[in-house]
């Protein structure tokens, strides 16, 4: 499953595709989430909030391995919520590049995950 988030990206677009991702009952598949070229344009309470709903998806289902690309200069406007999708044991990177996210998610290891490896 692989999110991209391009442009300016705002809380209802946000929520909506976690909305989504929680209805397809989704969380457990490999994830990969592009914000590359994202521009977010929410309040820390508005992140805050969004963390919140991700924490919530997390208890629903155990969670699939996760690649995050995102620049390094927004680490600090979104440390909380990546802090909340650390969490769960399951494998989880951080990538300058979705080249390298993709071939990540695809190594061997991380492809044949199954949720059976977190204690729940």
């Amino acid at each position: 499953m692989t999110a991209v988030a391009d442009g300016e990206v705002r809380r209802d677009e946000a929520m909506a595709y976690l909305d989504a991702m929680s209805a397809a009952r989704a969380g457990g598949y490999r994830r990969l989430f592009d914000g590359s070229r994202g521009e977010p344009l929410m309040n820390a309470d508005e992140i805050m909030e969004l963390a919140a709903r991700m924490r919530d998806i997390q208890q629903e289902e155990a969670p699939g391995p996760l690649a995050v690309v995102m620049p390094a200069n927004k680490y600090a406007q979104f440390s909380r919520m990546l802090g909340i999708l650390s969490v769960p044991k399951r494998p989880m990177r951080f990538f300058a590049s979705a080249i390298a996210a993709r071939a990540w998610l695809e190594a061997p290891d991380v492809r044949d995950w199954v949720a059976c490896h977190s204690e729940r």
